[in-house]
């Protein structure tokens, strides 16, 4: 019994590090993208706002939840599939990467915080469907997981794409002069390029980890009915062999 005890102490210790580290990550970056100066240079540059929506719909999300305390199991309840996250998390991000709503958030900084407390909740629950929490497992199997990680982080880059590669500027609210600082263009494709890049980061992982742990287990059970076959062949053999002795 102190032998279990003592082995379940440093378990508990890591379990306990690694949840302060990775909360503590997502109050940093919360405050880093929130507060001056990046939360000023967010209303006069694409790509700053970029970054900024960026980690309140991924990065941030996913910390907390991988972050999140341990609780007691609760009876299961009736809840929503994981279609439902998934499509709530795409239009969190089609809508909050409109031009009405980044020229808004350009011209009426105190919007972040409704946007906060919009992206930020949905991307959780979308989070909770993608990866192993503390909290509990989530609903859906491996491939969906990898299939629903793919199909947001595809989402992003779509949106960004339109934006890059447009001929005109989506957002009217960023002013940029000539042969000052940035040109619109510039912004433009800086921002497409942050948005692919916190995607990728995001998600990417997610598809790789879920698909190689699903591919292992498919190898794993077929080594166990190879094993079980080739078992019961040498018993079938052994009998026949005893039979012929008699």
């Amino acid at each position: 019994m102190s032998l279990e005890a003592a082995e379940e102490r440093p378990a508990a210790t890591r379990d306990t590090l690694r949840r302060v580290c990775l909360l503590g990550a997502a109050g940093l970056l919360a405050i880093v993208v929130l507060v001056p100066p990046l939360s000023g240079l967010a209303r006069r540059y694409e790509f700053v706002e970029a970054l900024q929506f960026s980690v309140l719909a991924m990065e941030l999300p996913a910390l907390v939840v991988l972050g999140a305390r341990s609780a007691p199991r609760r009876p299961a309840r009736r809840r929503p599939g994981s279609a439902f996250y998934l499509g709530l998390f795409m239009g969190a991000v089609i809508a909050w990467r409109t031009p009405v709503a980044v020229d808004a958030l350009q011209r009426l900084p105190w919007l972040v915080a409704a946007e906060v407390l919009s992206l930020v909740p949905v991307g959780a629950g979308f989070w909770l469907q993608l990866v192993q929490s503390p909290r509990g497992l989530p609903a859906s199997n491996r491939p969906v997981r990898a299939a629903m990680a793919a199909v947001a982080m595809w989402t992003v880059w779509i949106v960004a794409y339109l934006v890059g590669f447009s001929s005109s500027s989506w957002y009217k609210a960023f002013h940029h002069v000539a042969g000052r600082g940035l040109s619109t263009a510039a912004d433009q494709q800086f921002s497409t390029a942050v948005l692919w890049f916190m995607a990728a980061v995001a998600f990417m992982p997610v598809v790789f980890w879920n698909l190689a742990a699903w591919l292992r287990s498919e190898d794993q059970q077929a080594a166990g009915y190879r094993s079980l076959s080739g078992g019961e062949t040498s018993q079938l053999g052994a009998n026949r062999s005893a039979s012929l002795e008699l």
